[in-house]
């Protein structure tokens, strides 16, 4: 049912790879998803997908000091007593990440620079891309005019890019840095996942419609993906999952598993994914002057 929308979708939405490295050694893939709304380069996302931008900045900016004043220490008797003290000064503990590095991938040749505008309420944000010659993306995306054909038991779709696959990265131990490789898989699948409106979301003060609660969860990575018809017009984008809670408990139920018995507790919930609604991101898109499409 959605297999041409999903095709026409892919076009202009793309996964943003992230690398992190904690202070004990781990680095670790991650992935969010961002799609462009004309053919100028310009992309929205989540706002708290935006963060990932300046907060990579800090990360590795501190992780530069730290290892500055970590190579000063005389390598004597008392280095690990004085290295303790640094890592004391800079709070780190071997799950403290102290390096992340971002790459928009499958969009330009080459980005300059990124102009960020985020929503001062919601989780929306905008993305300029600035200084690339060629682009590599096809399409852009078309937003759904009436925003009164939003109702109840609509049946949407939602795509992202939820499952980090990509393992073209290494930490370099000559550098002490993460990096980005010619080898290994560059790439994460796509994935979709539908479901029917069930509610609207409200501002603070329950007088405005800033959102769309679905079904079905938005998982995790499939923030700032696109929420769309089988036509493929876009009705709004992912940004959160709620857990409700459904009451039906068990507290020390007795059952047979494998022929034994056994006792288990279970709190059940329903996990339903949140979307800022169209209305609010073309709102947001006339503000900054950014061009878009809208279709009937």
């Amino acid at each position: 049912m959605f297999e041409p929308a999903i095709e026409k979708i892919l076009q202009f939405t793309r996964p943003l790879h992230t690398i992190t490295r904690t202070y004990g050694g781990l680095v670790l893939p991650g992935t969010s998803t961002f799609f462009f709304v004309n053919d100028s380069g310009v992309a929205i996302t989540c706002k708290h997908v935006l963060d990932l931008i300046p907060t990579a900045d800090n990360v590795n900016q501190n992780y530069l000091r730290f290892k500055a004043e970590r190579d000063k220490i005389p390598n004597d008797g008392n280095y690990k007593k004085h290295l303790k003290g640094l890592e004391l000064k800079y709070k780190f503990n071997a799950e403290t990440t102290v390096q992340l590095k971002n790459n928009f991938l499958n969009c330009f040749d080459k980005i300059e620079q990124i102009v960020c505008h985020a929503h001062p309420t919601l989780d929306l944000a905008i993305l300029e891309f600035k200084g690339f010659d060629k682009t590599f993306y096809n399409s852009h995306a078309s937003f759904l005019k009436d925003s009164s054909k939003i109702k109840q038991g609509k049946y949407l779709c939602r795509i992202g890019y939820p499952f980090p696959e990509f393992s073209n990265f290494r930490h370099n131990p000559d550098t002490d840095d993460i990096e980005w490789t010619n080898t290994g898989n560059p790439n994460s699948p796509s994935f979709p996942i539908d479901g029917i409106v069930t509610r609207f979301v409200g501002d603070a003060n329950q007088k405005d419609v800033i959102g769309i609660e679905m079904s079905t969860p938005g998982l995790r990575g499939q923030s700032g993906g696109p929420l769309f018809d089988t036509e493929g017009r876009i009705y709004g984008m992912q940004f959160a999952t709620n857990h409700l809670h459904l009451g039906f408990d068990m507290k020390d139920k007795e059952l047979i598993i494998d022929g034994k018995r056994t006792k288990v507790n279970n709190s059940p919930f329903l996990h339903v994914g949140l979307c800022v609604h169209v209305d609010k991101i073309k709102e947001f898109l006339r503000e900054h002057k950014v061009s878009f499409t809208e279709v009937d």
